[in-house]
């Protein structure tokens, strides 16, 4: 097995689900303004992810209008994640919950997503290897091997995976849905190995609220490095030591 993989090695040589050794620059239109942080330069064809680089996401809660929907949409639009009209049991790569604060902002929301563990208990209960970890910290499902046994979705802290109930439809080639397995956000890793940002990123950056920063938290001139460096951050359920790859700003 190779060292860079967790529990999985195989699907990440022969599916599109493969490695993106990148960092991350800022695109700077005039002095200390700051559009977003896009990549600097991609994996080579063929080549594995690296644990050089660890995907990483921070979510800024002070940006995050309360009410707006634009990264959710986003990513279904990206991803061709469609509603059956079951919100109970439909797909829900990234969701926006209400939480209780305190002080003057007694409620807010929140985006939710998988929070890419680098400890994930997903891929610890996984039976056939479906659950597994690149190198580089993003956490995929192989729906080639899933078995839709549902482990996963229980170990999750986060509620973060989804089983597909229903026949699918409109299929991305790079985002594979079907009946009977489970599915969960990927950051957007088909944009990642191209040298793009995932799309909630993106669509929050251009047209909501900037509250989402992407990027290589090991390199410690990117963004992302920098906002955690300068702010204060949380995990949630920092508690379980799981290092996730998603931190939070803002939350009390």
């Amino acid at each position: 097995m190779n060292d860079n993989v967790d529990r999985k090695c195989e699907p990440c040589d022969r599916r599109t689900f493969l490695g993106g050794a990148i960092s991350a620059a800022s695109l700077t239109i005039a002095p200390g303004v700051t559009l977003f942080s896009i990549p600097s330069f991609a994996r080579k064809p063929g080549e594995r992810a690296s644990n050089v680089n660890r995907w990483g996401l921070l979510i800024d809660i002070n940006k995050c209008p309360d009410g707006c929907n634009e990264c959710v949409k986003a990513c279904h639009r990206e991803n061709g994640v469609k509603s059956h009209g079951r919100p109970e049991t439909d797909a829900k790569w990234i969701r926006k919950i209400t939480v209780s604060g305190s002080g003057r902002r007694p409620e807010f929301e929140i985006p939710v997503m998988c929070q890419h563990c680098e400890n994930p208990p997903c891929v610890d209960v996984c039976p056939t290897g479906a659950s597994m970890k690149r190198a580089d910290g993003i956490v995929l499902v192989d729906k080639h091997t899933c078995i839709g046994c549902r482990y996963c979705m229980i170990a999750c802290p986060y509620k973060a995976r989804s089983f597909v109930h229903e026949k699918t439809t409109g299929q991305r080639s790079f985002a594979p849905r079907g009946k009977g397995t489970v599915e969960s956000c990927t950051l957007c890793v088909h944009r990642v190995d191209q040298n793009r940002l995932p799309a909630c990123v993106e669509r929050c950056q251009e047209k909501a609220g900037g509250a989402m920063i992407f990027g290589d938290i090991n390199d410690k001139n990117s963004a992302i490095s920098k906002a955690l460096r300068k702010y204060p951050s949380k995990e949630i359920r920092g508690d379980l030591n799981l290092k996730l790859g998603v931190r939070y700003r803002g939350i009390p």
